[in-house]
């Protein structure tokens, strides 16, 4: 099957190789480069790199190079169109027919290219004639100089009905490809069924041209000068333009945010215009709509945590919103959003006209993380002074936190939200499932628990992370879990640590391949330590020949024993605390304590 050169730049674009090689290999990022154990041969010392600026992985101990495809194709064993194609299913793209149309289809778009060119050229030098002078004046009169207005391409659309048509017609562009373009407007029949005249999309606006991320000009934004309605204007979808898969300003932004600087997402056209001018090189923004995740995937591929920086008004709030919401199901380790709150009727192009880039630069550097944005969605800046309004808190930012797909991430993002609540209120929470407990509570229940008792619980926290590394396929349905708890031997809690984080990047390694892992990170001694007959001796289950739903349960039952012994340690620590603060919230806190109590059975340390 031959694919189209369009169709393959497409898949490359939307499919990032670092998020393709991840899936197998573990990756650590060093400068502009990722790092790790090629999987092609056997090594202890790292010489696998990849680039996500030039696309390909390359493996300085065996040769091994190629793109996200070969490296699909040499893992997985796949032919040229089968990697292809699962890369394609992947990113939520049709792979074509090989047809004779479809090559056709191919050859048509490489051609509107070329129109573009065409129209992009008459655009600009439309700008110096007679008639482009009040567009001039305007660009200049945002503080734009001409060395701005070449890089960006700018240029001026006339007041006319057919002048780019015409012009196009004249240098070979047929009329169907203009429609195809979205450059004119094919209107609808009349009532009798007459073809109506095409017209020109653009009239009597500054154009902006729109670039794919190898610099090609796929559409056009246009802004009304003078009065007129709408303000803005995009081209519409076409075989060359789909407005969420694309960032404004994203192929000057790209080379910038790949070398470490912050990658900030604006509103509009001129704001990244006017963020490129204050020496912020990496700035992008949506085509007048709401973050999508294709727009998202493209941030993250540039950076690990952009900074959302819309205006300072109710729309620029809502836009806010919106975006953190859109992320919350797409969120992995590692990856977030940075928020940054602009002075009010501001937005960075007139923040920069006002006080300088310095101004912009403080706002930019007090962003905050996007589970702080969620909290002050929920919370508005209120306190949780009462058990109604931490409980009401609570379960709001708790139906956020559930959106999360990433089980990891959605775990740690609950416990934050408990923790800060709880914090607000002067004590901690008892998180069901976690061994999260008041600050010392765990250390004064364990000093004054009998030497019988350490050792149950030692061992049980043993079990569980056994039953993890001889059956990570697991992963998925105790990971959570297991990230909230906090061993008691610092050695065993790294390890822990390190099998979570191993797993949540490389999710389909099976044992052998995570414990390899985890010996190359040094872990050798402790897992010897924990995978030894006297872990299964009280854990049949944990054992690598047993299956995945034996062990499953097993683990189960003894990760609800594990968790009793926190309960109880609440409970004391609550008890002992009524005697210097008898206060009703603290009374509370106890009855609650003991009436969960009441639904299970005593700790049978």
């Amino acid at each position: 099957m031959a694919f189209s050169p369009q169709f393959l730049d497409e898949l490359r674009h939307r499919v990032g190789i670092v998020d393709v090689v991840s899936r197998r290999v573990r990756l650590t990022k060093r400068g502009r480069e990722h790092l790790g154990l090629c999987p092609f041969h056997k090594e202890k010392t790292p010489s696998f790199t990849v680039n996500e600026e030039k696309g390909f992985y390359h493996c300085f101990g065996c040769g091994a190079h190629g793109s996200a495809i070969d490296f699909v194709m040499n893992t997985d064993n796949l032919s040229f169109p089968e990697a292809v194609e699962r890369l394609a299913h992947d990113a939520g793209m049709e792979v074509p027919a090989d047809s004779p149309e479809e090559r056709a289809r191919a050859q048509e778009q490489k051609t509107l290219f070329d129109v573009m060119d065409k129209a992009r050229a008459i655009f600009v030098r439309n700008l110096r004639l007679p008639e482009g002078r009040g567009a001039l004046d305007y660009l200049r009169g945002r503080g734009l100089d001409d060395a701005t207005i070449e890089e960006f391409g700018l240029g001026f659309a006339v007041e006319s009905r057919g002048a780019l048509k015409g012009l196009l017609a004249r240098a070979g562009v047929a009329e169907s490809q203009m429609i195809a373009t979205g450059l004119v407007i094919k209107p609808e029949d009349d009532s009798r069924g007459t073809p109506r005249s095409t017209y020109d999309r653009f009239r009597r606006r500054v154009i902006f041209p729109i670039l794919d991320a190898r610099g090609r000009v796929i559409a056009f934004g246009g802004r009304i000068l003078g009065d007129g309605e709408p303000k803005y204007l995009n081209s519409p979808d076409t075989p060359l333009f789909h407005k969420g898969r694309v960032l404004y300003g994203l192929s000057q932004a790209a080379p910038a945010a790949r070398s470490g600087e912050t990658l900030i997402v604006t509103e509009g056209y001129m704001d990244v215009i006017a963020l490129h001018r204050g020496g912020f090189k990496a700035a992008v923004a949506p085509l007048g709509t709401a973050l999508t995740e294709d727009q998202l995937g493209i941030l993250w591929r540039l950076s690990r945590e952009p900074v959302l920086c819309f205006d300072g008004d109710a729309a620029g709030a809502r836009a806010a919103r919106r975006a953190a919401e859109r992320a919350l199901p797409l969120l992995k380790p590692g990856l977030g959003l940075r928020f940054a709150a602009l002075p009010a009727g501001e937005d960075p192009d007139s923040l920069l006209e006002a006080e300088g880039a310095a101004a912009l630069k403080r706002h930019i550097e007090a962003a905050v993380p996007l589970s702080d944005m969620l909290w002050g969605m929920v919370t508005r800046g209120q306190a949780a002074k009462t058990p109604e309004e931490r409980s009401f808190f609570q379960m709001k930012l708790e139906d956020y936190a559930r959106l999360i797909g990433d089980s990891m991430v959605r775990g740690h993002f609950i416990k934050a939200f408990r923790d800060r609540i709880w914090a607000r209120a002067g004590t901690r929470p008892f998180e069901a499932g976690s061994a999260a407990v008041p600050p010392g509570a765990a250390d004064r229940a364990r000093s004054g628990a009998s030497s019988r008792t350490r050792e149950v619980l030692n061992r049980r926290e043993a079990i569980l992370l056994a039953v993890l590394l001889t059956h990570p396929g697991l992963y998925d349905m105790i990971g959570e879990r297991l990230g909230k708890i906090g061993f008691s031997a610092p050695e065993l809690d790294k390890l822990r640590q390190e099998a979570l984080k191993t797993l949540a990047q490389a999710p389909d390694l099976d044992s052998a391949g995570l414990q390899h892992q985890l010996r190359e990170c040094g872990y050798s001694e402790t897992l010897d330590s924990l995978l030894s007959p006297k872990v299964y001796e009280h854990a049949f289950f944990a054992r690598p020949t047993v299956d995945d739903e034996t062990a499953r349960q097993g683990w189960e039952e003894t990760y609800n024993l594990y968790h009793r012994k926190d309960l109880r340690a609440e409970i004391e620590e609550a008890k002992a605390g009524l005697s210097g603060d008898l206060t009703a919230e603290a009374m509370e806190r106890f009855r609650a304590l003991k009436a969960q109590e009441h639904q299970v059975q005593d700790f049978d340390g």
